[in-house]
């Protein structure tokens, strides 16, 4: 299955390191995504990804927080964070570093197409964790470019997860890079469960998760990117499947998934997964909307 590359494959970068004093704040991102998107008010694109690394300290776990979000994606309620839930902690680090002007791919119509995320030991909610992020792996892409944006979560300066998200920026191409992966789809295993999955659940998890991209919340917004009405969150649908197999998971695991069709809201999808740690979850005419592995390390 294809999926992000794993950043230690590549060479590294000099990046300068920009140490912040507290998360940015997500709507003033929003806000620059926006501006940045008008007519006449963006800059040329650059070539590279940025030559910097954005860096939080001390972000403490709100527990209130952890179990609306543990509810939202269906996790038990423990003082365990979820395989994920560093991936919003994050989150508006990450942001940052993508509304930026020398990024080069524009927030606004980023398609978020793949997510690897590695649990180094058990996270408690009592822990403390600083985040580094940057962006790598800029390459071409059969319908645009695609590019890796890494979150690192350590605590006491021991790396406890590492999360890569991979996003396509689309664009008119003449061809050659990366292709879209359509032979590597797995035939459709019996579905063990199926989940009705309604209308309100984007608003419900751009609540807990910060992430209020329009295309999960908006009906016009939406539209306005070519969908028919408002998609669930790539990263709660991982989320959820991890929940799926909350009790089968080990310590220490790397999960991997690609994004495939968008999950329309209201919809009723369907769960499996296989005893080699393959999950998948598909529509009701078993097209797959996410195609996951999960490896103990």
């Amino acid at each position: 299955m294809a999926g992000p590359q794993d950043p230690s494959d590549i060479a590294p970068a000099t990046r300068s390191r920009v140490q912040l004093t507290a998360l940015p704040k997500i709507g003033a991102l929003y806000r620059r995504a926006l501006l940045g998107a008008l007519p006449g008010t963006g800059s040329r694109r650059a070539e590279q990804p940025p030559a910097v690394e954005l860096g939080v300290a001390g972000i403490a776990v709100d527990r209130g927080h952890l179990a609306d979000y543990d509810r939202v994606c269906g996790f038990r309620l423990t003082d365990r964070l979820s395989a994920t839930f560093p991936h919003v902690l994050g989150f508006p680090l990450s942001l940052g570093l993508m509304t930026a002007p020398d990024f080069p791919i524009p927030l606004s119509g980023v398609v978020h197409i793949g997510n690897r995320i590695t649990v180094h030991r058990p996270i408690d909610a009592a822990e403390t964790l600083d985040f580094v992020t940057y962006a790598t792996n800029l390459r071409p892409h059969d319908r645009g470019r695609l590019i890796d944006v890494v979150l690192v979560g350590t605590v006491g300066g021991e790396e406890v997860w590492r999360g890569v998200s991979t996003y396509l920026g689309r664009e008119q191409t003449s061809g050659g890079g990366e292709r879209a992966s359509r032979g590597d789809q797995p035939p459709a295993p019996r579905a063990w469960a199926h989940w009705r999955i309604g209308r309100q659940l984007g608003r419900a998890y751009a609540r807990v998760s910060g992430d209020h991209n329009p295309i999960h919340t908006s009906r016009l917004g939406a539209r306005l990117f070519g969908f028919r009405g408002p998609i669930a969150h790539g990263m709660w649908s991982k989320a959820r499947c991890l929940a799926a197999l909350e009790p089968r998971l080990p310590d220490a695991y790397t999960v991997d998934v690609a994004f495939k069709l968008p999950v329309p809201l209201p919809t009723t999808v369907a769960f499996d997964s296989t005893s080699t740690g393959d999950f998948a979850l598909r529509d009701l005419r078993d097209r797959p909307h996410l195609l996951g592995t999960l490896r103990e390390r």
